[in-house]
């Protein structure tokens, strides 16, 4: 259908959107940087699995095994929405891949330094193991590098296809 004919306006992406699309970067960051994880672990890269997120929890010896790792990768990722959103009201206008660096080694500050008290599993940093302390911020580089590149990617997409496009009116149109 043409759209002189129709009498509508195409217009760009709008604000839901471009924020769903900020939710399904965070998701999809959250779910492959946390099966990363488990897999480090699995492999003993990393003395920490996902499943640290249930410790605080008790709903039994489940939280330890198979379901418990996946529960886990769930929540991450559920929670990694988030802090897309977080990334998306701070850093979005920086197109630059040192923004999702330097967000993710600020996150991982933020979980093995601030949170640790959270977490009965997660020993002070200075406890442990250097494999541990390079991958885990290895990976958390990876998904800040991730998520922020890819929501700036998109506001930088959205900003040049809102000025490129000429606003029209209903009745200009008609």
């Amino acid at each position: 259908m043409d759209n002189q004919n129709s009498g509508t306006v195409k217009k760009g992406p709008t604000a839901a959107s471009i924020l769903g699309r900020v939710a399904a970067c965070g998701f999809a960051g959250g779910l492959i940087w946390s099966v990363m994880a488990f897999i480090a672990s699995y492999f003993k890269l990393s003395e920490i699995s996902p499943n640290m997120i249930l410790q605080p929890v008790s709903a039994g010896a489940w939280k330890d095994g198979t379901a418990g790792n996946i529960v886990s990768i769930c929540l991450i990722s559920v929670i990694s929405i988030g802090v897309a959103f977080v990334y998306y009201a701070i850093l979005r206008r920086i197109h630059t891949i040192w923004a999702g660096i330097g967000f993710g080694i600020a996150l991982w500050g933020f979980v093995f330094v601030l949170l640790t008290p959270l977490f009965p599993v997660l020993k002070p940093i200075t406890d442990l193991d250097s494999n541990t302390v390079v991958t885990t911020l290895c990976i958390y580089i990876l998904y800040g590098t991730f998520v922020g590149y890819s929501i700036s990617y998109d506001y930088s997409e959205v900003m040049k296809e809102t000025k490129s496009k000429p606003s029209k009116s209903l009745e200009e149109n008609s």
